[in-house]
């Protein structure tokens, strides 16, 4: 008896925590949907220039940015599954409003409030997936849990470049909202409200919507999101510039492969204690292919043939760093808080990363319109990884040893 109270306790695979991996990938389906064509859309459309498109796209990850703290916040304070349905809710109703949009400012403006939906609904995910999973499987379980967002990587982005060559930009937009819909609608079939553990009332302090103890690491995973940032929203265009003309969305699916291959066994191994290396290597790994991303321009005036191949293998080595990076900077952000503070672990992980990524929109597109080009753009992304490194096993890891809680 005392072995199966054992196993129940410990078994991931429940229906909610199924259940919670599916709205999640149809959540970041919807989103992936739009990732790939909203520069192509606001540059085809609205005839923008890059540097413009990198301020608005980066409006959203700063509006997300914004809310996330406030969102720990209120997610300690209640209950999150109610919270995760609104949030999920007015994320979805968000989308209604792009084949509305019909000047730049009404998209800036959409942009913004999509973003607020965005934290909102992230965080609230996020926080709620560890309330239904053990804490002994908990690195297993994030991996499995971030595996979805990858499959919606690996599907969305090939899905919408397919259709911006063959359908209008509207198609895309009411395909997400069906997504989005189906996604609401899974949400219900969540079951989480008793393993709620209540955040103490306390006097308002920063220390209540940032988690301190987090700090150091968050700056190197912020470091971390900024060549992110840049990869995932310029890379289309570097593409076209290196004359890969058909296509793109095989890269965003070759590092889907390679995020959820190194998620699995990732996990795994941040469970059984081996949380500092897996950073170490994932971040090497990412490393090595930025420097290979930013060198393709030059590589191309010696040998084009040789460029689409390395374009795709990069896809596969990004992914796999990444997919190694993911489940384990998330599990340390929670090893770092108390059971009550999760919700707040979650949002600083988060919000460093929503903070890294805004960051490289932005230097992404402004980088792109100068004389370097989006190779130089890559190859600032290649040095802030590597300071990311360096500080994580110096400083980060250490810090990390001395103050984990679990």
């Amino acid at each position: 008896m005392d072995k199966d109270n054992f196993l129940q306790k410990d078994r991931l695979w429940t229906q909610s925590f199924i259940s919670a991996c599916t709205s999640n990938f149809l959540l970041f389906f919807a989103f992936y949907l739009l990732l790939p064509v909203l520069p192509l859309y606001l540059i085809e459309e609205f005839h923008t220039s890059k540097s413009f498109v990198g301020i608005i796209l980066s409006c959203y990850t700063l509006a997300a940015l914004l809310i996330r703290p406030a969102a720990g916040f209120i997610l300690d304070m209640f209950k999150r599954k109610p919270i995760y349905t609104i949030a999920y809710f007015f994320f979805i109703l968000s989308f209604v409003g792009y084949p509305l949009a019909s000047v730049v400012s009404m998209f800036l403006f959409l942009r913004i409030v999509h973003g607020f939906t965005f934290g909102m609904v992230t965080t609230a995910g996020n926080s709620l997936i560890v309330d239904i999973m053990p804490a002994s499987r908990r690195g297993e379980g994030l991996g499995y849990f971030g595996v979805a967002n990858n499959l919606a990587m690996a599907i969305g982005p090939m899905i919408s470049l397919f259709m911006h060559d063959y359908y209008s930009f509207n198609a895309i937009f009411y395909t997400a909202i069906a997504s989005g819909v189906l996604g609401f609608l899974v949400v219900f079939t969540i079951k989480s409200d008793k393993t709620f553990v209540r955040s103490q009332k306390q006097p308002i302090a920063f220390d209540r919507f940032f988690l301190l103890k987090g700090f150091y690491s968050g700056l190197c995973l912020l470091m971390l999101g900024i060549p992110y940032g840049m990869l995932t929203t310029y890379v289309a265009i570097y593409g076209k510039e290196l004359g890969i003309t058909s296509g793109m969305g095989i890269f965003f699916s070759l590092m889907a492969v390679g995020l959820i291959g190194s998620r699995l066994f990732a996990g795994k191994l941040v469970d059984r204690g081996r949380m500092i290396p897996v950073i170490g290597y994932g971040t090497l790994v990412c490393l090595i292919g930025f420097f290979i991303l930013a060198a393709l321009k030059s590589i191309e005036f010696y040998n084009a043939q040789l460029v689409e191949g390395l374009f795709y293998l990069i896809a596969i080595v990004l992914g796999v760093g990444y997919g190694m990076l993911f489940p384990a900077y998330n599990t340390l952000f929670v090893n770092l808080a108390q059971n009550n503070r999760r919700a707040t672990a979650s949002s600083t992980y988060l919000t460093s990363w929503d903070l890294g990524v805004g960051l490289g929109l932005v230097m992404g597109g402004t980088l792109a319109d100068a004389h370097g080009g989006l190779p130089l753009a890559y190859l600032v992304g290649a040095f802030t990884t590597g300071f990311s490194l360096l500080f994580f096993m110096r400083i980060a890891g250490p810090h990390y040893d001395r103050y984990k809680l679990r």
